[in-house]
């Protein structure tokens, strides 16, 4: 039985947001919850006009099942307080920093950094963009607790946020330590009937997990649905085919840990071009600064956040890594603008031109397999027994 069919046949339970908190951070009683949204218009929070938009699901998601329940009834349960929610202006990028300016329900401009941060035990952020990263610089400069859950939808609230995460960190810790301390790692990608391969050097560091645990008082973010083992590598080689949003794809040339060059291969050459003026007027956007291997048997939901954290799919990102333990900081960039962390996730259902054939990891002296054509392999499954 492959992945999705283990995934089509499992059962989750009901979404509960009391259960998800409980599970997550172990709150306190007294402790102080708020929630973030993003908006074009962040005025449009006033009076939750927002909520006659609806294209704007995202964020009428996190008012329906997140800010209402809290304070219908889950606070109370719980002991918290606080239970306000806040809108910032969309940023436009994937972990770009975060603008201070925010707006409340009753039309009142805060700012996030004097009157957000500091004030409260928990930071709930349901977004546009992931905003992983900035938050993870905060929560550590102010000590709040926090997770992101940007794209939110109704496949992810039934399945990824309703599953029990000692489990998934228990899973997650298993996998770890089987992967930890590699030499590197090689990705075969077949694309039009040819074989691309990129290598990672991983310089034998600790592998780390986003298990969905945010426990204790440490400041900490979890990126919820949680489910991930993860790497900041220490160079790449090689070249691997990359789908823009577009549908154009392109093939890219790495060199020294960056991507360097894209040339066409099926699509729009407007939009490589574009990609290789980036590469050239800002050079690190093409660092590959994370490679991630899922743990969870889910459901694909069409949302890279949960979708990178299903067994059997891999991703590669570009741009900032300072969140994941890596040196690469906002400040780096040419443009702020630029100053993104951006998944390339492999998946069939994302990438079904693209396949990755194998993944293998040289460790311990030994070569093991990882994936073969997006299934998991005998000794990543094995790792679980």
């Amino acid at each position: 039985m492959t992945i999705s069919d283990q995934a089509a046949a499992r059962q989750f339970p009901p979404f509960s947001l009391a259960r998800l908190l409980r599970g997550t951070f172990a709150p306190s009683p007294g402790q102080r919850i708020c929630v973030l949204i993003d908006l074009d218009r962040p005025e449009d929070i006033k009076d939750f006009a927002f909520l006659n938009d609806p294209s704007l699901s995202i964020q009428s998601n996190a008012h329906r099942f997140i800010y209402e329940p809290l304070k219908a009834g889950v606070m109370a349960e719980m002991g918290l307080t606080g239970g306000e929610i806040f809108a910032y202006q969309v940023t436009g990028g994937s972990n770009l920093d975060l603008p201070d300016k925010a707006v409340a329900p009753d039309g009142k401009v805060v700012s996030l950094e004097r009157d957000i941060y500091p004030n409260y035990d928990i930071i709930l952020c349901v977004s546009t963009y992931s905003a992983t990263a900035p938050l993870t610089v905060f929560a550590k400069k102010f000590g709040f607790r926090g997770a992101t859950l940007h794209g939110l939808n109704a496949i992810i609230l039934s399945s990824g946020l309703s599953v029990n995460y000692d489990e998934v960190s228990a899973d997650a810790e298993k996998l770890r330590l089987g992967m930890t301390r590699a030499d590197w790692v090689e990705i075969d990608f077949l694309h039009a009937g040819k074989t691309h391969t990129l290598r990672l050097e991983l310089g034998k560091q600790e592998a780390q997990k986003s298990h969905g645990l945010c426990r204790g008082e440490e400041p900490d973010v979890a990126n919820l649905p949680a489910g991930e083992i993860y790497f900041v590598p220490t160079g790449a080689e090689g070249e691997f085919p990359m789908k823009y949003e577009d549908g154009t794809i392109g093939l890219m040339q790495v060199g020294g840990g960056r991507i360097r060059k894209a040339v066409l291969l099926t699509g729009s050459q407007a939009t490589v071009d574009a990609h290789n003026e980036k590469l050239a007027s800002d050079p690190v956007t093409g660092e590959l600064g994370e490679l991630g291997f899922g743990t969870q048997i889910l459901p694909f939901s069409g949302r890279d956040i949960q979708d990178e954290k299903i067994r059997g799919t891999i991703h590669v990102a570009t741009g900032r890594s300072d969140h994941l333990g890596g040196s690469l900081t906002p400040d780096k960039f040419s443009n702020h603008k630029n100053a993104t962390h951006d998944d390339i996730l492999f998946a069939p259902h994302k990438t079904p031109e693209i396949l990755v054939t194998q993944a293998r990891m040289f460790r311990n002296g030994e070569t093991h397999v990882l994936i073969e054509s997006f299934q998991p392999s005998a000794y990543m499954n094995g790792l679980l027994v």
